[in-house]
């Protein structure tokens, strides 16, 4: 079931080359927050995209797929004299990857630093639920790490909810401990949260699962899920297994599926067991498939 809730995803958004075990490159596109953006419209939500790109063909070109999948790119500003990130990204035969970036003068990084940027901000202010991670916040100048969590205080004001993923990529980080002093900021202004174990671990704080779960608030009134790959999820004090092994074919992007299929069964008033099931059930498809956005077919759990 959709709901009638208006979703605002922030975040980067990037032009995607890929390749599997033995194949030659795909041009597509990626990022944590659309990839979870396009999951959530396809099942039905309201889901609009707050970012930065430019106002090249191929930056014309994504906000056309994008709102092909019905996500709302209103709130994407055209900065003119910028590109979109790109990275490429390889498969091996066991469905692991390895990344390249060329990002570091992508126009997200400015999307709090452009003259449409008051606008957006205003805009996005008024959403029932605001969705970003920790690569969000990674890829913005301190200035805009301060505006985004800014940002989130103006959506609790209006009465809406903050839902914060902890996607931990050290490569755009300085060192572990500014990551984490930014992710305990965003946790402190987020509703929902929605770690991985590893990314945790990673970073150097987490020793198992209920610790993590303890660090992110849970118990004190925050929806708080940590992920545990193969091994399913940690929500509301229980272990929820995925319901079957599968076959992964490509990894990328399990994480934003998870939450896609977490996030639209419990704002529709899943209970967090349930809405944990449906988030391994979407995970467990996009495994199967190639891309970090597979082409939705018959066997996609949309509902």
């Amino acid at each position: 079931m959709a709901t009638k809730a208006t979703i605002t995803v922030i975040g980067e958004a990037m032009l995607e080359l890929s390749r599997g075990d033995g194949d030659g490159w795909n041009l597509r596109y990626g990022g944590d927050v659309i990839n979870t953006a396009i999951h959530l419209a396809r099942a039905g939500d309201t889901v609009r995209l707050a970012s930065a790109l430019g106002t090249d063909p191929m930056s014309a070109q994504l906000c056309a797929q994008w709102e092909a999948e019905g996500v709302d790119t209103s709130l994407v500003i055209a900065a003119k004299d910028k590109l979109p990130g790109l990275y490429a990204i390889e498969t091996d035969a066991a469905g692991e990857r390895s990344f390249h970036y060329w990002r570091g003068e992508a126009a997200a990084r400015r999307m709090f630093d452009l003259p449409q940027s008051a606008a957006m901000v205003a805009q996005a202010a008024q959403s029932d639920l605001l969705y970003f991670s920790l690569i969000t916040l990674a890829i913005l100048p301190d200035a805009g790490r301060e505006a985004l969590l800014d940002l989130c205080a103006q959506v609790r004001a209006h009465g809406g909810r903050i839902a914060f993923d902890g996607n931990y990529r050290a490569r755009l980080w300085d060192d572990a401990a500014t990551a984490r002093r930014w992710r305990d900021r965003a946790i402190a202004v987020s509703d929902m949260g929605l770690p991985t174990l590893a990314d945790e671990v990673e970073m150097g704080e987490a020793d198992d699962a209920r610790d993590a779960a303890a660090r992110w608030g849970a118990g004190e009134g925050r929806d708080v899920v940590v992920k545990l790959g193969g091994d399913g999820c940690l929500v509301a004090g229980e272990i929820v297994p995925i319901p079957r092994q599968l076959d992964v074919i490509d990894s990328s992007g399990a994480g934003d599926a998870f939450n896609g299929g977490y996030l639209h069964a419990r704002l529709a008033g899943a209970n967090p067991r349930d809405a944990a099931l449906a988030g391994h059930r979407l995970a467990g498809w996009n495994i199967g498939r190639r891309g970090a956005i597979p082409a939705r077919d018959a066997d996609a759990p949309y509902g």
